[in-house]
């Protein structure tokens, strides 16, 4: 298995450079990509576009003859290197230049992080092992077709999900489509979340406990009739979540109340009530 598995990393590391080489010399955009780059703070502003073309070219010639067979081990020796070069380039644009661009795999602006680093790293590790390995992808594909089909596509999974250039391809209509299944706005009432938000600001419970939230709503969840919406506070010092209580079937912002609770210790430190401890919930916190 080790064995096709090493054999398949020339036409992966192949394909990536080919790819990033299509970046760098057919984009339209690639003079402004080479300028938002640490290779203006590297070599200049006047050397960066020709070094990234170069790159580019390199990446070319090094991808077309990984793809094509026969297999070398010397070429995969030098994709090895050529990736080690990438690896030691976005750890200097990291530390020397943390605002500037990638311009990796996409000419979308791309700030180096840590999705990019692990990626050159993984390319380093493939184009290592694809010097290990005794055959072609071509035979070993032919060999295991289903096995090896389903490697390639794992590894250019991998890739993909290690590029941030690549995210609304794939990741943004994930998210939308999350979005729309779940429709995150709303509690298992239906009941939107933003009319809950209404209804506690501007209840006497929130203005009375405003100056003590630090974030916006953290969390929320149903209980029965009533809405819980969670934010981060701090009373007296202490790092605390208020819990607001909001009726799902009363929109009177007088029947809101609310509880403060330690983080560490899970005391309620101060608990406000718009409406008669009869009528609403008990909000009071079990000590951890």
């Amino acid at each position: 298995m080790i064995e096709m598995i090493a054999a398949l990393q020339p036409l992966v590391v192949g394909a990536v450079l080919l790819w990033s080489a299509r970046v760098k010399l057919l984009s339209r955009h690639a003079a402004a990509v080479a300028g938002r780059s640490a290779l203006v703070n590297l070599l200049g502003e006047r050397r960066a576009l020709p070094a990234y073309r170069l790159v580019g070219g390199v990446e070319l010639t090094l991808g077309g003859l990984l793809v094509l067979p026969p297999a070398l081990r010397a070429e995969a020796a030098a994709a090895a290197v050529l990736a080690a070069g990438f690896l030691a380039y976005l750890g200097y644009a990291r530390r020397a230049a943390p605002t500037s661009s990638c311009g990796c795999l996409s000419a979308r602006a791309t700030p180096v992080s840590h999705r990019g680093i692990a990626r050159a790293g993984l390319l380093l590790a493939a184009s290592g092992l694809a010097a290990l390995a005794p055959g072609g992808w071509l035979a070993a594909l032919t060999a295991r077709p289903f096995a090896g089909t389903a490697v390639l596509l794992l590894e250019l999974a991998a890739i993909v999900a290690l590029s941030p250039e690549l995210d609304r391809a794939w990741l943004l209509p994930l998210r939308q489509l999350r979005m729309r299944l779940t429709h995150p706005l709303r509690g298992n009432s239906g009941v939107p979340l933003l009319a809950t938000v209404q209804q506690l600001q501007l209840s006497d419970a929130y203005r009375r406990v405003a100056p003590l939230l630090r974030s916006d709503v953290r969390e929320h969840w149903d209980d029965g009739d009533w809405r819980f919406v969670g934010h981060a506070a701090r009373y007296q010092g202490r790092a605390a979540t208020a819990v607001f209580a909001v009726p799902l079937a009363d929109p009177e912002p007088a029947a809101v109340r609310v509880a403060v609770v330690d983080d560490t210790t899970g005391h309620t430190l101060l608990s406000l009530a718009g409406t008669p401890p009869a009528a609403g919930p008990h909000l009071a916190v079990s000590p951890a």
